[in-house]
């Protein structure tokens, strides 16, 4: 593994930065991120590495020797960056989604929208397998979308269900943690318990943080256990079966575009631990039909400004690895 200064930490710390800040945003993958800024193989690498034996060469050699050797300061930078961005920008996106809900949707329509085509462009063989499994996954997505919740977003199994699943953005790039906390329901729960930790932190209010913290441990814990028991799985079904995994992952972003539409109609809601009436089960519907002003013009644009952040995105990566 690299051996670091402190002026390399700092920026693989800003890195963990960009990639919390697309991990909190559905569609932007912090994977995506990590492949961009060129340590997406030395993350998988590293998380591959960790295991017990940590433990052994603490013992017999000594904890430096032990850091060093399984690259933790590398994964102290990053995860710092990204624990840090995601607290940051949670507060303001619970903001935005309750006070412009149409534009936020929209916004991250958009993002979806492009994040559907960067990976489907990726597929380099198409035949009847590779579009059999876009179709069963888009079916299967949609289903999701329309079907009740499995949980509550704040029971404490859902958290840890939720955090197994949606470490697979860190582990491919193209899929969004995020889209897929939205695609299970926890999406405004997850942000919800961030957006308390911190205020929970900037209000020393040790009643509101111990809560939230205890709520992101149970979700953390399903993260950490999903990272060791995704990363070499899917690693090898990325090596090996490359163009079924990208048809996979296009028919699940298709099929939950029903999930991001960004009107919807409530059926049913439930009170939270906070004691507020919150959204728990809602359909997509026409803007003509929306209880409210629908935007149209405006949800449009914000639809396809988050469109071109994808595709922005895209081109730099390409330049990149363009040789000069």
């Amino acid at each position: 593994m690299p051996s670091r200064n402190l002026l390399q930490y700092a920026i693989v710390l800003f890195k963990g930065l960009a990639m919390g800040a697309a991990d909190v945003v559905p569609g932007v993958s912090g994977g995506t991120i990590a492949f961009i800024s060129g340590i997406y193989e030395e993350l998988i690498e590293t998380i591959n590495k960790l295991d017990f034996g940590f433990f052994k060469v603490w013992r017999t050699k000594s904890f430096s020797a032990a850091w060093s050797t399984y690259n933790l300061g590398f994964l102290l930078a990053l995860f710092g960056g990204v624990f840090i961005s995601i607290l940051s920008l949670a507060k303001a996106i619970t903001y935005l989604l309750a006070e412009h809900p149409v534009l936020v949707w929209a916004f991250f329509f958009g993002l979806v929208i492009a994040s559907i085509l960067f990976v489907g462009k990726q597929i380099t063989t198409w035949n009847f397998k590779v579009i059999l499994a876009i179709l069963l996954a888009i079916a299967f997505s949609y289903f999701i979308t329309i079907a009740e919740p499995l949980g509550l977003p704040d029971s404490t199994w859902f958290l840890f269900f939720a955090g197994f699943i949606a470490i697979i953005a860190m582990i491919l790039p193209g899929i969004s943690g995020a889209f897929i906390l939205l695609l299970l329901g926890a999406y405004t729960g997850v942000i919800g318990i961030l957006t308390s930790l911190s205020e929970g932190i900037t209000t020393l209010n040790w009643d509101i943080f111990s809560g939230a913290f205890l709520k992101l441990l149970v979700f953390s814990a399903g993260a950490i256990v999903g990272l060791k028991v995704f990363s070499k799985t899917l690693n090898w079904l990325f090596k090996h079966h490359k163009n079924l995994i990208l048809a996979v992952l296009t028919g699940f972003m298709v099929g939950a575009l029903n999930k991001i539409w960004p009107w919807k109609e409530v059926l049913s809601t439930r009170i939270n631990s906070h004691g507020e009436t919150v959204n728990f089960l809602d359909k997509s519907i026409l803007p003509s039909s929306y209880d409210g002003n629908p935007q149209v013009v405006f949800a449009i644009v914000f639809a396809i400004v988050g469109f071109l952040v994808i595709f922005l995105m895209e081109r730099f990566a390409n330049a990149k690895k363009t040789p000069m």
